[in-house]
């Protein structure tokens, strides 16, 4: 008896990645190398870059971490315009980055323009103009070729103090859902991962947290912990891979069940409430 057991591999793929040089992308990259992808990153931060492909190439990946700033459109068409001259297609691209840029602490009833328009560029115009330059590279690769673009869970619940950044992850789900519709019948597939507080350069959860509530981490979702890198970078594997040649268009939630949860908690004895077990804010801020 034979069994037709999908191949995870990426041997003889490219991929590329935004934000590569730490956290999720950073894990990505690794995670990708390590099925033999060649990587090409893009990392704002010349010293994460150099110290990303230093690593990735000490453990025997293909990589090339360049210094790109993906929310300035002329460094965007000139780093694809490198990558289609020297290497060609693309089998997968990541548009990773984002972040809040601390909105909790520009309240919405205050905040000015400028800064709402900071948070578009590096939460959503970047996923706009990286797809649309990368498009052509990955058309060379179709069918088979796909776009993994990363969001929140912050898209799919409220989120207090943070109603722009939330409202640009949500615009990612619709982005992904109508580009996959075009994209589908040239078999590029297009999907997002949202994952939910996860442990990265960016956000460190573990050292937010005062000592004294560190214990109530295992009560705050159904799997108990926070995400790390490695939990994304499964999902974008996954989603990169034959292994979901026949899903599109959809979501992969990485959030150790926090949204399914629903503001449900557990108690100390074990049981389950939906009201209030930490005062203040549960990481010391208040």
């Amino acid at each position: 008896m034979s069994v037709n057991a999908p191949v995870i591999s990426m041997h003889g793929k490219t991929a590329l990645i935004t934000g590569a040089g730490a956290g999720i992308g950073r894990g990505i990259s690794e995670a990708f190398g390590a099925l033999g992808a060649r990587i090409i990153g893009a990392e704002i931060d010349p010293q994460r870059a150099t110290d990303t492909q230093a690593a990735l190439r000490e453990a025997g990946i293909e990589a090339e971490i360049h210094v790109c700033d993906v929310r300035e459109t002329a460094q965007v068409k000139a780093l694809v315009a490198d990558i289609g001259a020297r290497v060609g297609g693309i089998d997968t691209l990541v548009n990773n980055v984002g972040d809040s840029i601390g909105e909790f602490m520009h309240p919405f009833d205050r905040a000015e323009e400028q800064f709402w328009d900071a948070l578009y560029a590096i939460n959503l115009r970047h996923v706009f103009t990286v797809s649309q330059a990368a498009l052509p590279l990955l058309r060379q690769r179709a069918p088979g070729a796909t776009i993994i673009n990363v969001s929140s869970i912050e898209a799919f619940r409220a989120i207090p103090m943070c109603p722009v950044y939330s409202a640009f992850k949500s615009a990612i789900t619709g982005f992904t859902k109508s580009l996959a519709l075009i994209l589908g019948p040239e078999g590029i597939r297009v999907n997002t991962i949202a994952p939910e507080t996860t442990e990265t350069e960016q956000v460190k959860p573990s050292l937010y947290i005062k000592p004294e509530l560190q214990h109530n981490v295992a009560r705050w979702t159904p799997l108990g912990r926070f995400g790390e890198p490695r939990d994304m970078a499964g999902c974008a594997v996954f989603l990169a891979t034959e292994l979901s040649s026949w899903v599109t268009g959809t979501t992969v939630h990485a959030d150790g069940g926090a949204l399914a949860a629903a503001g449900f908690y557990r108690t100390p004895s074990g049981a389950w409430t939906n009201t209030p077990i930490v005062t203040g804010d549960g990481f010391g801020f208040s």
